[in-house]
Protein backbone atom coordinates (compact mmCIF):
# COMPACT_ATOMS: atom_id res chain seq x y z
CA UNK A 1 0.00 0.00 0.00
CA UNK A 2 1.24 3.45 -0.90
CA UNK A 3 1.97 5.72 2.03
CA UNK A 4 0.22 9.10 2.07
CA UNK A 5 1.96 12.09 0.56
CA UNK A 6 3.80 14.43 2.89
CA UNK A 7 2.83 18.07 3.29
CA UNK A 8 5.89 19.07 1.24
CA UNK A 9 4.92 16.70 -1.59
CA UNK A 10 1.41 18.13 -1.64
CA UNK A 11 2.65 21.74 -1.68
CA UNK A 12 5.19 21.07 -4.43
CA UNK A 13 2.55 19.15 -6.39
CA UNK A 14 0.10 22.06 -6.22
CA UNK A 15 2.79 24.55 -7.29
CA UNK A 16 3.84 22.33 -10.21
CA UNK A 17 0.19 21.88 -11.21
CA UNK A 18 -0.35 25.64 -11.27
CA UNK A 19 2.84 26.31 -13.23
CA UNK A 20 2.32 23.46 -15.71
CA UNK A 21 -1.27 24.58 -16.33
CA UNK A 22 -0.04 28.11 -17.02
CA UNK A 23 2.63 26.85 -19.43
CA UNK A 24 0.15 24.65 -21.33
CA UNK A 25 -2.45 27.45 -21.41
CA UNK A 26 0.14 29.84 -22.84
CA UNK A 27 0.73 27.43 -25.74
CA UNK A 28 -2.92 27.82 -26.73
CA UNK A 29 -5.47 25.32 -27.96
CA UNK A 30 -3.99 25.39 -31.48
CA UNK A 31 -0.85 23.65 -30.23
CA UNK A 32 -3.03 20.69 -29.19
CA UNK A 33 -5.28 20.42 -32.24
CA UNK A 34 -8.03 22.60 -30.79
CA UNK A 35 -8.40 20.50 -27.65
CA UNK A 36 -8.70 22.03 -24.21
CA UNK A 37 -6.02 20.62 -21.89
CA UNK A 38 -6.35 20.91 -18.12
CA UNK A 39 -3.79 19.78 -15.55
CA UNK A 40 -6.06 18.20 -12.94
CA UNK A 41 -3.43 16.95 -10.49
CA UNK A 42 0.31 16.54 -10.05
CA UNK A 43 1.67 13.84 -7.74
CA UNK A 44 5.29 14.12 -6.70
CA UNK A 45 7.57 11.30 -5.51
CA UNK A 46 8.92 11.50 -1.93
CA UNK A 47 12.35 12.66 -3.15
CA UNK A 48 10.67 15.26 -5.46
CA UNK A 49 12.50 13.87 -8.51
CA UNK A 50 9.48 12.52 -10.40
CA UNK A 51 6.15 14.24 -11.06
CA UNK A 52 3.10 12.50 -12.50
CA UNK A 53 0.92 15.11 -14.17
CA UNK A 54 -2.68 14.04 -14.73
CA UNK A 55 -4.23 15.89 -17.66
CA UNK A 56 -7.86 16.10 -18.66
CA UNK A 57 -8.57 16.62 -22.37
CA UNK A 58 -11.76 17.92 -23.96
CA UNK A 59 -13.03 16.67 -26.35
CA UNK A 60 -11.86 13.24 -25.26
CA UNK A 61 -11.64 11.89 -28.83
CA UNK A 62 -8.52 14.08 -29.31
CA UNK A 63 -6.84 12.57 -26.24
CA UNK A 64 -4.40 10.23 -28.07
CA UNK A 65 -3.07 13.03 -30.29
CA UNK A 66 -2.76 15.48 -27.39
CA UNK A 67 -1.01 12.92 -25.17
CA UNK A 68 1.45 12.25 -27.99
CA UNK A 69 2.08 16.01 -28.39
CA UNK A 70 2.71 16.32 -24.64
CA UNK A 71 5.11 13.36 -24.66
CA UNK A 72 6.95 14.77 -27.69
CA UNK A 73 7.38 18.15 -25.97
CA UNK A 74 8.10 16.93 -22.43
CA UNK A 75 11.70 18.22 -22.50
CA UNK A 76 10.66 21.72 -23.56
CA UNK A 77 7.85 21.77 -20.99
CA UNK A 78 10.24 20.63 -18.25
CA UNK A 79 12.67 23.36 -19.28
CA UNK A 80 9.99 26.05 -19.01
CA UNK A 81 8.87 24.60 -15.69
CA UNK A 82 12.48 24.72 -14.50
CA UNK A 83 12.68 28.43 -15.24
CA UNK A 84 9.50 29.02 -13.21
CA UNK A 85 10.46 26.97 -10.15
CA UNK A 86 14.25 27.44 -10.18
CA UNK A 87 14.20 29.59 -7.05
CA UNK A 88 12.00 27.13 -5.14
CA UNK A 89 13.29 23.66 -6.06
CA UNK A 90 16.81 22.31 -6.20
CA UNK A 91 16.00 19.88 -8.99
CA UNK A 92 13.22 20.04 -11.55
CA UNK A 93 11.32 16.74 -11.46
CA UNK A 94 11.03 14.43 -14.45
CA UNK A 95 7.50 14.82 -15.80
CA UNK A 96 5.27 11.94 -16.82
CA UNK A 97 1.92 12.82 -18.37
CA UNK A 98 -1.03 10.54 -17.59
CA UNK A 99 -4.56 10.83 -18.89
CA UNK A 100 -7.17 11.73 -16.26
CA UNK A 101 -10.32 9.87 -17.28
CA UNK A 102 -12.53 11.04 -14.42
CA UNK A 103 -14.52 13.37 -16.72
CA UNK A 104 -15.28 10.51 -19.14
CA UNK A 105 -16.30 8.35 -16.19
CA UNK A 106 -18.63 11.06 -14.86
CA UNK A 107 -20.20 11.54 -18.31
CA UNK A 108 -20.76 7.79 -18.60
CA UNK A 109 -22.43 7.63 -15.18
CA UNK A 110 -24.61 10.63 -16.06
CA UNK A 111 -25.68 8.99 -19.34
CA UNK A 112 -26.56 5.77 -17.48
CA UNK A 113 -28.62 7.70 -14.93
CA UNK A 114 -30.59 9.45 -17.69
CA UNK A 115 -31.65 6.14 -19.25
Amino acid sequence: MEKPASTRQLKVGRELQKDLAEIIRSKGMAAFGGAMVTVSEVRVSPDLSVAKAFVSIFPSDKAPAVMQALQDNVRALRGELGRKVASQLRIVPEITFLLDTSIDYAERIEALLKQ
